[in-house]
């Protein structure tokens, strides 16, 4: 592994992507600490503790709404833009024309998501201004007070500017670097806040009063991370064959090779689906705990404590959740890939199954089956933490089920990018 890592800096043009992936990096930290001004950090501290929604969000930012910085809303607008299109792709039939004409129309594509970007960026700048202004973090903000106004304009497009700037950042990486710039961005920003998260994990008496806790709480971390590494790079290889052709003096096709379906298509996508919809209810419900008027009242009541997230009801919900939009997804992304008419029109069959429609429903009967394991799997890792902390007394969770998805699954498409740079380059590489 050393002597990887060491072959990978002899090489200078993987050197160099390496060195340009760390700088923007550093850049990218410098960013994330530029606040924006009138915020109440303690105040907005214990916001983040107690809402599970700004904690995500505080996740896909890299840390940054902790300092609630013009970077506070990371890379999630584009995320959060390329999920709209990857579901409206198979629906619109122009979005589908664009997605099979090569890299020209992943182009297009790529620019409209860009576009689409900004307006969601302002949008979600002006919901968390507003969020921050009710809990008494941001002071001085009110787009539609003459005495503010200028003052807010200048707040949500310096947020969307950084927002458009991290978006950059990560293309840069992906086009000079090492690995994909966007999901470094977020790895980045969760290795950074690892050392705080640690701190408080061992501060004061915890460690003293509770070793065994800590101790099982380390051993489910290290048996998940084994087990999102499996689940990731588990695959089930279908045979596909390709029919001889004689053109001329020339014989095309005869061979054989394989389609890998994955166990986990769907990545880290279901978890946040479902965080998403399931905090939701919860912050419009404390918005009307407190109301004078008891038919507002009593409702608002009623679902904080079903959407309560240290309640047993709320994790099985979660669990559901996770569950279902993983075969969604799952099913939204394999569509898109028209692979039984791909293999049709280049002469490939599967063994003992007819081109076509049959195909189609062979594969999508595989998937289905083998999607059980990862969906279990994603509901599991969502509800973990909660588990931990019931078995543990552990409430200090450093890295939650999100994040070590994000950290094992970057960490893993990165070696493989270094190690395909060695083997081209005759050199031993990471995996063994």
């Amino acid at each position: 592994m050393l002597q990887a890592v060491f072959n990978a800096f002899k090489i200078p043009d993987l050197r160099r992507k390496i060195i340009f992936t760390l700088l923007m990096l550093i850049v990218f930290r410098i960013v994330a600490h530029i606040p924006v001004p009138g915020v109440d950090l303690a105040r907005l501290d214990e916001l983040l503790q107690q809402n599970q929604l700004l904690g995500m969000l505080n996740l896909f930012s890299g840390s940054a709404l902790r300092q609630f910085s013009i970077a506070a809303m990371g890379v999630y607008p584009y995320i959060t833009a390329s999920i709209i299109f990857q579901l409206l792709t198979p629906i619109i039939p122009r979005l589908d024309e664009l997605s099979k004409e090569g890299e020209q129309g992943r182009a297009t594509l790529n620019r409209y998501q860009h576009i689409t970007t900004v307006p969601l960026a302002l949008l979600q700048a002006f919901g968390q201004c507003q969020l921050m202004k009710s809990q008494g973090v941001l002071s001085n903000f009110g787009l539609f007070d003459s005495a503010t106004a200028l003052r807010s304009i200048a707040i949500l497009i310096s947020m969307t500017a950084g927002t458009m700037f991290l978006v950059w950042i990560g293309e840069l990486i992906t086009q000079n670097g090492i690995g994909q710039g966007v999901s470094i961005i977020i790895f980045g920003g969760i290795v950074a806040n690892l050392p705080t998260s640690i701190g408080q994990l061992v501060s004061g008496d915890t460690l003293t009063q509770n070793i065994a806790g800590i101790a099982i709480f380390i051993l489910l971390g290290l048996i998940t991370i084994v087990g999102i590494v499996l689940i990731n790079e588990g695959q089930r290889k279908i045979q596909v064959n390709y029919a001889r052709r004689v053109r001329g003096n020339r014989q095309y096709g005869g061979q054989t090779t394989h389609i890998p379906l994955k166990v986990n298509s769907a990545g880290m996508i279901p978890l946040i689906f479902a965080v998403s919809i399931m905090v939701f209810p919860g912050y419009i419900a404390n918005l009307f705990t407190a109301s004078d008027r008891q038919w507002l009242r009593e409702p608002a009541n009623f679902l904080a404590r079903v959407f309560d997230a240290n309640s047993l009801q709320y994790q099985i919900i979660y669990f559901l959740m996770v569950v279902g939009f993983t075969y969604f997804y799952t099913v939204v992304v394999f569509q898109q890939q028209n692979i039984a008419e791909n293999l049709q029109k280049n002469g490939g069959f599967i063994p003992g199954i007819r081109p076509g429609a049959p195909t189609n429903l062979f594969l999508n009967r595989v998937l289905t089956r083998i999607t059980i394991v990862g969906a279990l799997f994603l509901g599991t890792v969502a509800v973990l933490p909660w588990i931990a902390a019931q078995i543990t007394g552990v409430q200090t969770l450093f890295l939650g089920s999100t994040s070590l998805l994000i950290v094992v699954g970057v960490a893993i498409d990165t070696m493989r990018q270094l190690e395909a740079q060695l083997l081209m380059r005759h050199y031993e590489g990471f995996i063994k």
